[in-house]
């Protein structure tokens, strides 16, 4: 396994992924080599694609949002994002998404 990390900043709305600190806004600093980066921008890419496939069941209204399997795997995807973050983010991320209490499991980890 490539172990040449590099700093990378991710804006997790836009799913943006930059080695550029300036060229736009970002949300979390990590680092990381390109096989974690390949395997980030997956799951970002999963995300963008069970985002469109909810857009298009929202226009179907007797389908409620915690009966659809779209948005379970949506939601599933962007905890895998988090924790990927999380283990590869520097100290203010990992601060950062403690705080937000997203990934309790990870409490055991910060020490």
């Amino acid at each position: 396994m490539e172990d040449n990390k590099k700093t990378y900043y991710i804006s997790l709305g836009s799913g943006e992924i930059s080695q550029s600190k300036t060229s736009s806004t970002w949300d979390y600093e990590i680092q990381a080599n390109d096989e974690e980066i390949v395997q980030l921008r997956e799951y970002f890419d999963q995300n963008f694609s069970n985002d469109w496939q909810g857009f298009f069941r929202a226009h179907v209204p007797y389908v409620e949002y915690h009966h659809d399997p779209t948005n379970d795997a949506y939601d599933e995807t962007l905890l895998k994002v988090y924790k990927m973050i999380y283990e590869l983010g520097n100290e203010e991320t990992k601060e950062h998404i403690k705080t937000q209490g997203i990934i309790s499991s990870l409490s055991h980890e910060t020490k």
